[in-house]
């Protein structure tokens, strides 16, 4: 049975009670003051009057802090609050997204759970809003540490394009947008929308989010030539010969172009407006596949599915690293 058949996903009611549990384990926890499981729950209350609904609508799972006197429910200080949205939704389109393999664009989520296009729009973006991170990220690698580092353009070609939408320009990475990943061997990811490649768009990038001493993993492109030498050491695939992997760093690469993969799966008709914040998304769900150097690469195993449960519930509070 589909996932999306699960309780929370399609009843609003269970959806907040299923919030309750995962957000308050211990008891219900005032978002003004903090204080744990010292709040009554308030029945019987309504919104305020409208012309669609007279009486006002049904506030379901409100509480009042017993220490404060402030009033609050399980959405407050989430990505869920402040929304006429049904909280099941949220829940499905949260699943969707950090679930999903290739990612999903806003169009077909709302699709599948029946919600416009404005409304999904407005989902995903938050969502994807809520996974930036909230401090300053170390560098990757480092000392004896390998980091692999590749592009790839999004957008559709010039020939698919309408006549009034071509740039008329030559090159594979011609009217498309330019992303940068980085990969550590074993740990982290993290992706960049540059206006161009070249090295001098390229360097600021690598020598801030990438340790001196680590070693640079990367294809024959000579915009990473003069920066390699920065690190402690720096290897290359030539795929031009069709080498794609190298001694002891079998596999390395191809890790990254994987992982570039799932922009273009999602929007290889044209270049998306917000790059960079589905870019934020990507950093998050696709992790597994470059801490397993030689594991398992199918969903339905149980690392698989206990990042991807880790990943959901980061996503849940806006405060989350």
């Amino acid at each position: 049975m589909s996932d999306l058949y699960r309780p929370e996903f399609t009843d609003a009611e269970k959806a907040r009670e299923w919030l309750e549990t995962e957000l308050w384990p211990n008891g219900p926890v005032c978002s003004h003051c903090g204080v744990v499981n010292e709040a009554t729950r308030l029945e019987g209350v309504r919104s305020k009057p409208s012309k669609t609904n007279p009486q006002g609508k049904p506030v379901n799972g409100l509480y009042q802090c017993n220490a404060c006197r402030a009033q609050f429910t399980v959405m407050v200080g989430t990505l869920y609050e402040r929304s006429h949205i049904p909280l099941n939704k949220w829940l499905a389109a949260t699943h969707l997204i950090m679930a999903s393999k290739k990612g999903m664009s806003s169009l077909e989520i709302g699709r599948l759970l029946g919600i416009s296009k404005k409304s999904a729009w407005f989902l995903t973006h938050r969502i994807r809003g809520s996974l930036r991170p909230t401090d300053t990220l170390p560098p990757l690698g480092g000392e004896g540490k390998v980091v692999e580092a590749d592009e790839t353009y999004i957008g559709g070609k010039e020939l698919t394009k309408h006549a009034n939408k071509r740039l008329n320009v030559r090159g594979g990475g011609g009217g498309k947008a330019a992303v940068v990943a980085l990969v550590e061997r074993e740990g982290g990811m993290r992706s960049f929308h540059l206006p161009k490649v070249d090295s001098k768009t390229l360097r600021p990038i690598l020598t801030a989010h990438i340790e001196r001493k680590s070693y640079l993993m990367t294809d024959e492109s000579v915009v990473y030539t003069k920066v390699g030498r920065e690190f402690a050491g720096h290897g290359t695939v030539i795929h031009n010969k069709g080498e794609y992997v190298r001694g002891g760093f079998c596999l390395v690469h191809e890790h990254g172009r994987g992982v570039l993969r799932d922009p273009q799966a999602r929007h290889h008709g044209h270049v998306p407006p917000r790059v960079p914040t589905a870019l934020v998304a990507l950093s998050r769900r696709i992790r597994l596949p470059l801490q397993q150097p030689l594991g398992p690469r199918d969903r339905g195993s149980p690392a698989y599915a206990e990042v991807d449960q880790g990943h959901r519930r980061k996503a849940l509070d806006l405060s989350a690293d």
